[in-house]
């Protein structure tokens, strides 16, 4: 199904996590295989360009970590990354090379490609950011559904069960998400497409488009694709 494959999602060469990626279909199938990855990749990190801190904390040289932060293994910091004021970590949690994990910000069993901002008060579960993701303040992806069951992807097509019981959102590279939105279990969102602020968006949201407020998707017009 378009719009929904690792290969249509995101672009392996921007980040660390590239092997976890390999051998599925599906992004969310990584889910269950990130704390196991990144202990395993921490491991192999060179440490002149990485400190290892307290158990299986890998933080890069180069990386910005301001005191008020709190970090729980296993977790990556990439290269040149900025790690805010009060930002908290929960684990699991692989933060690619120039990326921001901003004021308040939680992050839990996530994926965040180079250069992802999630820079104000975002919730991040259960999620893989694509490259050069973009969250606005208060944005958040719900990651459990009400009634506890196992999330199902709303897609086009017909819904593909996950066997997930925890999922948030999958987001591919440039995507933008408006402030104060809320990305429902099991959401996907296309690479280089706009979801309008204080949205609630659940299934698919294929590539170049747009989500807007009332839930209707329309193309996003770009000059250059490239």
């Amino acid at each position: 199904m378009p719009d929904m494959e690792v290969r249509d999602l995101f672009d392996l060469t921007k980040t660390l996590a590239a092997p976890l990626f390999e051998d599925v279909r599906y992004p969310w199938e990584v889910l269950k295989e990130i704390k196991a990855f990144i202990r395993a990749l921490g491991a192999r990190l060179s440490p002149d360009e990485y400190e290892r801190k307290g158990e299986d904390i890998w933080i890069a040289r180069d990386a910005l970590v301001f005191p008020s932060v709190y970090i729980e293994g296993p977790t990556i910091i990439g290269r040149g990354a900025q790690i805010r004021h009060s930002a908290f970590i929960r684990g699991s949690a692989l933060v690619g090379a120039g990326a921001v994990v901003g004021n308040s910000t939680e992050l839990k069993n996530v994926i965040l490609f180079d250069e992802v901002q999630v820079p104000h008060f975002n919730y991040v579960g259960d999620s893989v950011l694509g490259y050069k993701a973009h969250m606005g303040a208060g944005a958040i992806t719900s990651n459990v559904r009400s009634d506890k069951r196992n999330i199902v992807v709303h897609a086009p097509d017909g819904d593909i069960e996950t066997g997930l019981r925890k999922f948030g959102a999958m987001l591919g590279d440039h995507v933008e998400v408006g402030c104060n939105s809320v990305l429902n279990p099991g959401t996907v969102v296309g690479p280089h497409s706009i979801v309008y602020p204080t949205s609630s968006v659940r299934g698919v949201v294929p590539a170049y488009s747009i989500h807007k407020h009332s839930g209707a998707i329309i193309p996003r017009i770009m000059e250059d694709r490239g």
